[in-house]
């Protein structure tokens, strides 16, 4: 998502600079003018404008706010009150609370900014981007997030963009569930699979994972969009803040479950789509897999 992201911006005519842990992952970035870096505190001593989108909360925790090599290290060192860094990653509440204040110590600016979209809405410049922090902070990188996503929207102070991810994520959970359950009942019923997705996309059942899960489930195309790993570290975060708030939310029980028998099969680095490998093996359905 992050190559489709950068990509964007270049086109747009932004000047990039880039870090990442695997360099030959810049490849195509370079070639199209990007410049690779050494540390996130490097690409901050340089930019105005810093955007992470990494794995993990420790993850961010380290290429923000590293003593060492942190952004917030570059920013200091190059003092402005117009800088800012702006999470993508969907990550804890209170860490996005946490870096907006460590940021403001500073005198810098800092946003959380995740997405929902997955990988097709990354390529297509089609991301919904829900955003905490100022609003002058936000205004100002509005022509930056148009460039990425179609619905954006500032839906509070620190972390309030996160708790948005997170609700997103509680409700795509369910209908993961559901969208396998359909798509595996219609299998066993004899039913054409794709016909049913036609129709059921054209209707109330219509999701954005039956639309564009659903064929590549059908394919036996596990490939991730979005990994299984990455969604239960989201669902640990949703039931994290839930039982803070005094919530049960059996669905999100249920679907980590679910998940967590998928990675503990080895299934980790597959799309999320693998559910369906979960749900076959509970019903003892051998398939053979394609990706």
């Amino acid at each position: 998502m992050g190559a489709s992201m950068a990509s964007h911006l270049i086109k747009a005519g932004y000047k990039l600079s880039v870090f990442t842990r695997t360099p030959s992952k810049a490849d195509q970035l370079v070639s199209i003018g990007a410049t690779v870096l050494k540390s996130p505190r490097e690409v901050a001593a340089q930019s105005d404008v810093v955007i992470s989108i990494v794995g993990y909360p420790s993850d961010v925790e380290k290429v923000l706010l590293d003593e060492n090599d942190g952004v917030i290290k570059g920013f200091s060192e190059n003092k402005s009150s117009s800088k800012v860094t702006i999470d993508m990653t969907t990550s804890k509440p209170s860490l996005a609370v946490r870096i907006y204040n460590e940021f403001k110590k500073v005198g810098c600016h800092a946003l959380d900014a995740p997405v929902s979209g997955g990988d097709i809405g990354a390529k297509n410049a089609a991301l919904s981007i829900m955003a905490g922090g100022d609003q002058d902070v936000f205004d100002a990188c509005l022509p930056i997030f148009k460039v990425m996503g179609k619905t954006i929207r500032l839906m509070g102070g620190a972390g309030f963009g996160q708790h948005t991810k997170m609700a997103n994520q509680i409700a795509i959970s369910s209908g993961m569930i559901a969208m396998v359950e359909s798509l595996l009942y219609a299998q066993k019923a004899g039913l054409d699979c794709e016909a049913v997705i036609q129709v059921l996309s054209s209707g109330a059942a219509q999701t954005f994972s039956m639309s564009n899960y659903g064929p590549r489930i059908l394919k036996r195309n596990f490939d991730p969009g979005f990994y299984v790993e990455h969604f239960i570290k989201d669902l640990s975060i949703a039931l994290e803040e839930s039982s803070r708030m005094g919530l049960i939310l059996p669905g999100v029980i249920q679907t980590k479950m679910l998940y967590d028998i998928l990675a503990a099969d080895g299934k980790a680095k597959l799309g999320t789509q693998a559910l369906m490998l979960a749900l076959e093996k509970l019903n003892n359905i051998n398939k053979q897999t394609q990706s």
